[in-house]
């Protein structure tokens, strides 16, 4: 029995390396640590560590006394520096795989990290890589990179695993470990110390055969999810034309207790997973001569309906002036509530086509204090009634909790709806519900 095999049943004596102290890295990070093993972040972007060591959290579901508190227990620390992985016995990688302008899967980030690793792998170290990506990529991408030049080989050597990450950034209502993990190996061996890894963390660990059907299960995930909000989206537009509210229909086809699993209509779909997730599934099919269709819809009307907005409320404020002498106000700009995040966010799409219509843009998100948009800086403004009442528009893009729907209702005079967040306020401002029928339009 090798030495990692006896280091993943004693979480106490085992070290894990954490890579990429993102929005998934950071708080696997900080589970692994409240399950008793000894933990090294590292991240090659120095102002993130920096802050992260001055207990100051870039994530709104990490409050800045759990990081203190994390750091000060000795079992924590944070680095940009790569030899600390030398040491470690199981390495988690959590580095974003983002899209090439092309609209590609840009394997960058990864491949940097797999030829950093080599460089410094040890005998006996588990390798899991959590990033999203195509199937294929931990066997023919990282495996030769990590053997190439390392000269150490797998399943004798070191072992490699890839685990989707299923972080679920807001989410108040379901910590991580409670979500199931599925796991999956290059051989035998390393499925085994993954699974026995995992299952001292995860409620639930679910097993599959091949590290293929572990990425796929993650594209699938997103994909399923970017055509049905995709679809929705679209099926709120025809709404507008039909005089028919599609939320009250979506409660109503709710109600119907199999076969149906209801979505809801906004302005895109952001964040780094659901639209770019669907697009390595794409690009997969692609390189095998096959065209996946739905994808191909699903991305077009995802990259119309924010245009779809932005129209709807121009023809709304033409009627009383010029579009470029309005304010509009957008209330929540990062790309999911109660998250800081803007990565691909559909409210800075918004804001970018605003400004170049001449529109005097604000905007309100307690979760995004400042944002560069067309290299001029904006600040989130407080919902002030005098600033309510001067706006032409407000656009509703995120229904964050901290957000007053009560005052925007009662001191805006035009509120575009995205969100169906005003449903039940009252007030004196004329109301636009996207999907909500011609009525409202």
């Amino acid at each position: 029995m090798s030495h990692q095999e006896n280091t993943i049943h004693a979480p106490s004596t085992t070290k894990v390396g954490v890579v990429g102290l993102g929005y998934v890295g950071l708080p696997l990070a900080l589970l692994f640590l409240q399950k008793g093993y000894q933990i090294t972040g590292v991240d090659i972007d120095e102002n993130k560590v920096k802050n992260l060591n001055n207990f100051i959290s870039h994530i709104p579901d990490i409050e800045n006394s759990e990081l203190e508190q994390a750091l000060s227990s000795g079992k924590l620390r944070l680095t940009t520096n790569y030899d600390v992985v030398k040491s470690q016995d199981i390495i988690v990688v959590c580095v974003p795989t983002p899209l090439t302008s092309q609209g590609n899967p840009d394997l960058k980030y990864l491949k940097n990290v797999s030829e950093q690793l080599a460089l410094r792998l040890q005998k006996n170290q588990l390798i899991i890589v959590e990033s999203s990506t195509y199937p294929g990529t931990t066997r023919d991408v990282v495996q030769p990179i990590l053997e190439e030049k390392s000269n150490l080989r797998i399943g004798e050597d070191f072992s490699l695993g890839y685990s989707p990450e299923r972080i679920d950034p807001g989410n108040k209502t379901m910590k991580v470990e409670e979500i199931p993990k599925v796991v999956s190996g290059l051989t035998d061996r390393c499925l085994t110390l993954l699974t026995r890894f995992y299952e001292n963390i995860f409620e639930e660990v679910v097993t599959v055969p091949t590290v293929e059907i572990a990425e796929l299960s993650k594209l699938l995930e997103n994909s399923y999810r970017f055509i049905n909000i995709s679809f929705i989206n679209e099926v709120a537009m025809l709404c507008d034309q039909l005089n028919i509210n599609v939320w009250e229909a979506i409660t109503a086809a709710s109600t119907k207790p199999y076969g149906f699993n209801p979505f809801y209509p906004g302005p895109g779909i952001g964040g780094h997973c659901i639209p770019v997730d669907p697009l390595y599934l794409y690009w997969a099919g692609k390189q095998q001569g096959f065209h996946h269709q739905f994808l191909s819809l699903a991305e077009q009307t995802n990259n119309y309906v924010t245009r779809y907005v932005v129209e709807k409320v121009k023809e709304r404020i033409e009627r009383d002036k010029g579009i470029d002498n309005a304010t509009i106000l957008l209330c929540g700009i990062s790309y999911k509530k109660d998250s800081n995040d803007l990565r691909s966010s559909p409210g800075i799409q918004m804001m970018q086509e605003l400004v170049q219509l001449g529109v005097s843009v604000q905007y309100h998100d307690p979760f995004v204090p400042e944002v560069i948009v067309g290299g001029a800086e904006y600040k989130s403004i407080p919902l002030a009634g005098s600033v309510l009442k001067q706006t032409d528009c407000v656009v509703i893009l995120q229904d964050h909790s901290p957000v007053s729907m009560k005052k925007i209702m009662e001191e805006a005079t035009l509120v575009y709806d995205t969100r169906n967040a005003t449903k039940g306020w009252e007030g004196n401002a004329e109301v636009i519900l996207l999907g909500g029928g011609m009525s409202s339009l």
